[in-house]
């Protein structure tokens, strides 16, 4: 996902992972006969080794709590720069809070703090230090970084709102700590009665927010023996200032390493009282404590997912992948002092009771993402639901990309999606009607900005598409998705016992797809206006009227009705044959809507996999539709393909952007053999398992455990399956059965097997076929 073109946007013997069979999901990883932590297996600078021209996953390491409100990262880039820590830099400027899902969206409320030594130095580029990814340790839990020019050890544990600094400064006769408001707008002030520093900082990125601030407090264990305070830059003889850049320099004199300097630092969106109630949540807990705490949460989270294997690579991407569908959406509410649930609103600037979540763009997370909450976490997307219902009704839509706020970028109403998927695969506990009402109103209606709500709104209900020729772009892509989103309203509808009127409403238009269908080339395409196909056309043509992507990607855009979608290509024959050449066209492309090589197109063409580009969302499902067609053993030697060539827990360990967990979400599904293809239904759709064993624990208490016969490098192909001991021959695993427990077994095997999962009742949901 980018925005530039808005508003589109270590070798290792046998290793095992057991899992406790209580619900605290204690898990350790074995590994000759010694206990190692899931949590050791992350390396959260997969990814990290991107630039604006080419995404490796356009990730920064993400120190923080599974969906906490703060995350803090190394800042090696200029303040303002979305790629805020890039894995080449050599230079530090500081130790930044960071609510930031990608560097295309940007941040918000962001401030840092750097220790330094000697004379007072607040400029960015003149206090940024070298330091040496050998000296830098990266936990999901912990940081640490020698900082070389001012010979300090910094370290970072956090808690959801709040975190402790520790800073060993070897020694010196002047130690420093630089606090960094940033720009357009901030607030320091220095309270020598509290020995406290509070401040806010009022930047962001997107939307237009009403009485935005990051309210901030750091509270000192040593006593402040001298600040200087920065004006836009210069220092003045005061102890706060307002202004459009706000920073500080506190002094604390002689420093050795037999006492750290210990900084403990909240932030809250509410207020400073708030702020300072926050940092309660360090209570009176040492660094090392801290950092325990941190670990344990990561370990139970991590935990869900045990795995067997004799692949310590493989076990690294695997954990590093789930590491990161664990943070976005962030947390935006806290707890105040009566111990309620409030939260700062940006849709409309007030204090409100209940949750709110921020920073994630639908459009790519609906896919995967989502899907893997409800099966796994479905209590954290319960709390996301009642955050959905509150951004309704404080802003009037449901957001399609929230950071934090409505986010004008990218297209499609898939809100529609994340809802309808957590009420059909039992989510309960939150105003579901109201959410309905949501979609129905963000169906019907176009927002107060194109990404809100549905735009062509008017020509897709009457025409059945958004045409080419209306000055609306990206047309096609938003029909398709329309057409998605309509059958996951209808599907809600269904399920909640609506109208049948109004139910079969959307089920008609969830057809709208094949009003794009070119019978005459095969691909979707743009229509104009009235009625005629937009020329010239070329299938390679990125943008236009689609979305970071060309026509070989969305033709697939079919998830609900892919029987219906293989009927208008000509059979299955056809539509195999139209698969397969996805692999074998050369990545040539048309990038003349964009004028430049955008990093998606880059990120296809050097991956020598034809047209497909798996490094952006829209053909991600792809290679799993061969199971429609009756020829599933494609897609268990293509997903094999991906996750070996596509994925590994190295800085370049993405093959585009990871995009708030969604990339990631594909691998740790893929990785356990099946996949969602169709949120808003009960199935996910069967690949190649990737490990020896891996066992799921749900939060209902029941398991679902995967075992794999004569699993390797080579034998990628499913020879058979077998449900709770019982041959099966379907395509698809149920969610609803799922959830009561199951023991899956695969036979494995070299060559494929061309009989299993070929006959049409063994393909999975489709519109046309099974909702007639």
């Amino acid at each position: 996902m980018r925005t530039i073109f808005a508003p589109s946007r270590f070798y290792l013997p046998l290793l095992t992972v057991i899992i406790s069979s209580t619900l605290c999901f204690s898990q350790k990883t074995l590994l000759n006969n010694k206990e190692i932590d899931p949590v050791d297996l992350v390396n959260p600078l997969m990814g990290t080794d991107s630039k604006y021209e080419l995404s490796n996953g356009n990730t920064y390491p993400a120190i923080g709590l599974p969906w906490g409100m703060n995350l803090w990262t190394p800042q090696t880039n200029k303040n303002g720069n979305g790629w805020q820590y890039q894995y080449s830099a050599d230079k530090i400027r500081g130790l930044k809070q960071t609510h930031q899902p990608s560097p295309w969206m940007n941040d918000y409320g962001q401030f840092s703090l750097l220790p330094t030594t000697g004379k007072v130095i607040f400029d960015e580029e003149k206090r940024a230090s070298w330091f040496s990814h050998k000296t830098e340790t990266v936990k999901p839990y912990y940081y640490s970084v020698y900082l070389a020019d001012y010979d300090v050890v910094s370290e970072i544990a956090p808690t959801e709102r709040a975190t402790i600094f520790k800073f060993t400064y070897n020694k010196t006769d002047q130690a420093n700590v630089v606090i960094d408001a940033f720009d357009k707008g901030s607030y320091i002030q220095y309270i020598p009665e509290a020995n406290q520093i509070i401040g806010y900082s009022t930047r962001y990125a997107r939307g237009k927010l009403i009485n935005f601030k990051n309210y901030f407090v750091i509270q000192f264990d040593e006593k402040i023996k001298d600040v200087h305070v920065f004006d836009d830059g210069k220092e003045i003889n005061k102890n706060e200032t307002l202004s459009n850049h706000a920073g500080i320099v506190v002094s604390f004199g002689k420093q050795n390493k037999s006492k750290p300097l210990i900084a403990k630092v909240a932030s809250s969106f509410i207020s400073y009282d708030q702020a300072k109630l926050n940092l309660k949540e360090l209570g009176n807990n040492t660094f090392d404590e801290v950092a325990n705490n941190g670990r344990k949460i990561w370990n139970e989270k991590l935990g869900r997912i045990a795995i067997e294997s004799d692949n310590i690579d493989e076990m690294r991407t695997f954990y590093s992948t789930l590491y990161r569908t664990l943070f976005f959406p962030n947390k935006l509410y806290e707890i105040n002092q009566k111990g309620e649930t409030v939260h700062y609103s940006p849709y409309n600037g007030k204090v409100l009771p209940g949750y709110l979540f921020g920073g994630t763009g639908f459009w790519d997370t609906f896919r995967a993402l989502y899907p893997f909450l409800n099966l796994v976490y479905p209590s954290i997307n319960v709390e996301m639901q009642e955050g959905l219902v509150n951004s309704y009704k404080e802003g009037g839509f449901l957001p399609e990309w929230s950071s934090p706020g409505y986010a004008d970028i990218m297209i499609g109403n898939n809100s529609a999606s994340v809802v309808a998927d957590a009420h059909i695969k039992g989510l309960r506990g939150y105003d579901i009607e109201k959410l309905y009402e949501a979609l129905i109103h963000g169906a019907k209606n176009e927002g107060p900005m194109s990404a809100v709500g549905r735009k062509g709104v008017e020509y897709y209900n009457k025409l059945g598409y958004v045409p080419y020729d209306v000055e609306i772009n990206e047309n096609a892509a938003r029909t398709l998705e329309y057409a998605y989103d309509d059958f996951t309203i209808y599907q809600l509808g269904k399920a909640l016992g609506k109208p049948k009127q109004e139910t079969d409403l959307y089920k008609k238009r969830a057809l709208n797809y094949k009003n794009l269908f070119d019978p005459s080339t095969g691909f979707m395409r743009g229509k104009n206006k009235d009625g005629q196909f937009q020329k010239p056309f070329n299938p390679l043509k990125w943008g236009d009227a689609f979305t970071e992507g060309n026509s070989w990607h969305y033709t697939w855009s079919v998830f609900h009705d892919v029987q219906g979608l293989i009927d208008l290509m000509g059979g299955k024959e056809k539509f195999v044959e139209k698969l397969d050449s996805v692999f074998i066209q050369p990545p040539l492309f048309d990038d003349s809507y964009y004028g430049q090589v955008i990093h998606e197109i880059r990120e296809m063409q050097i991956m020598n996999m034809g047209q497909y580009a798996h490094g952006n969302q829209p053909i991600q499902h792809m290679i799993y539709l061969y199971n429609y067609a009756g020829q599933p053993w494609k897609t268990q030697y293509w997903t094999r393909e991906v996750m070996n060539k596509l994925y590994s827990a190295t800085p370049d360990g993405y093959c585009g952007d990871e995009d708030n967990g969604q990339t990631s979400a594909w691998y740790v599904f893929s990785a356990l053999g099946f996949y969602p293809v169709c949120p808003g239904t009960d199935e996910y759709v069967i690949g190649s398992p990737l490990f020896k064993k891996a066992t799921v624990k749900l939060e209902n208490g029941k398991s679902i455990e995967i075992d794999t016969k004569n699993n390797s490098a080579e034998n990628v192909y499913v020879d058979g399956v077998k449900y709770n001991k019982k041959q099966y021959q379907l395509n698809y695993f149920k969610h609803s059965e799922l959830l009561k427990g199951a023991k899956l077994n695969f036979d494995m095997s070299k060559t494929p097997n061309k009989t299993r999962g070929t006959q049409p009742e063994s393909r999975p949901f489709s519109l046309s076929v099974n909702d007639k």
